[in-house]
C-alpha cells in the first residue's frame, strides 16, 4: 500500500529521493497563463507519495530545489504541461526530465492510445480510475478521494519507465527520446510564450 502524505506549502526537508522522482501537478484548469498551480504530486520508487498544497505567497524552496537538482531525473508523463507550469508559478527549469508519453509514442507506434490510464493498462494491467480529474483542486482541503487520485497519477510511472526504456532500446530510439526529453523546457517556454499556435515547427 503506498504511504501519501500531504504537505501544505513545501516539500518537508525530510523528503529524501535518490536517482528518480515521479511528478504530476494538478491545476485549475489547463490554460497555462490563467490557471494557478495548486497540487505537486511526487512519488519515489517505494511508492512513498508527498502531494504538495501550492499556497501563494509560499516559495516552496525545498520543492524547487528537488526540480532543479541535476543528479535526479523527474519522470513526468505529457512533461510538456508539467514543466510549463511549475515554471509558470513557481519559476524554476525543471531538468533533467523524462516523459512516458513521448517515450510511448517512439516505441508503442501500434498503440491508438499513450494516455496514462492506457499505459497503466496495457503495460502493468493496472486500471486507473479518472472520476477526480476536473475536481476542485484549489480547496483549502483535498478529501481522501482527491488524494488518492493524485498519488495514482505518480505510483506508476517508475515501473512505466522502466518498461519502456526497454521498448526503447529494443526499438533502437532510446537516444532519439533522449534529446526529446532534454528539448522539453524549452518547447514549455515556446509554450508560455503563446508560440504553440501557431507552432513555429509547422509549415
Amino acid at each position: 500500500m503506498p504511504k501519501i502524505q500531504l504537505c501544505v506549502g513545501d516539500l518537508p526537508k525530510t523528503a529524501k529521493f535518490s536517482k528518480s522522482v515521479a511528478v504530476d501537478t494538478e491545476t485549475m484548469g489547463l490554460n497555462l497563463k490563467r490557471d494557478r498551480l495548486c497540487l505537486v504530486q511526487l512519488s519515489d520508487e517505494k511508492q512513498n507519495v508527498y502531494l504538495v498544497q501550492i499556497k501563494k505567497g509560499k516559495n516552496c524552496p525545498n520543492l524547487k530545489a528537488l526540480l532543479t537538482n541535476p543528479k535526479i531525473v523527474k519522470i513526468f508523463h505529457f512533461a510538456r504541461f508539467d514543466v510549463a507550469k511549475i515554471k509558470e508559478d513557481l519559476g524554476v527549469v525543471v531538468n533533467p526530465v523524462y516523459c512516458t508519453k513521448i517515450a510511448s509514442k517512439l516505441c508503442r507506434t501500434s498503440s491508438p492510445s499513450h494516455s496514462l490510464k492506457s499505459l497503466c493498462w496495457d503495460l502493468l494491467g493496472v486500471e486507473l480510475f479518472k472520476e477526480q480529474q476536473t475536481s476542485d483542486w484549489g480547496a483549502e482541503t483535498l478529501n481522501k478521494k482527491q488524494q488518492a487520485y493524485a498519488a495514482g497519477d505518480v505510483l506508476y510511472l517508475h515501473r512505466l519507465k522502466d518498461i519502456l526504456d526497454k521498448l526503447l532500446k529494443r526499438e533502437g530510439r532510446d537516444k532519439l527520446a533522449q534529446k526529446c526529453f532534454d528539448f522539453l523546457p524549452v518547447r514549455a517556454e515556446l509554450d508560455l510564450l503563446d508560440f504553440d499556435n501557431p507552432d513555429i515547427f509547422n509549415h
